[in-house]
């Protein structure tokens, strides 16, 4: 069975501030980098529990997207009782450990 992917305002506009770094909309390249991100995404629905719990809090896991220098982490929630996963953020790798309790 699939799980529904939810993803919560904050990871929103985390998605809005990346497609705007990247300057997607005038670049193909990074226009078609930011829809492998979004299919990685989207990707959840069928095997969430495959990626690894993260450091911050062991109720959340990560699943990493691109190449060196430039990986992004996908923070997500997983609820098994209603097939659910919340995707929580979506940071660059090089940034400060996600607050896990500001949730």
């Amino acid at each position: 069975m699939a799980y529904l992917v939810k993803i919560l305002p904050r990871a929103k506009r985390d998605l809005a501030h990346i497609y705007s770094f990247i300057n997607a909309a005038e670049s193909d390249a990074a226009l078609h980098w930011y829809r492998g991100l979004k299919m990685q995404l989207l990707s959840l629905k069928e095997t969430p529990n495959r990626n690894p719990v993260v450091p911050e809090d062991s109720k959340l896991r990560h699943l990493l997207y691109g190449k060196k220098p430039h990986i992004y982490r996908i923070i997500y929630r997983v609820n098994e009782k209603v097939k659910l996963v919340e995707v929580h953020t979506i940071r660059h790798g090089a940034m400060r450990k996600y607050d896990a309790g500001a949730l």
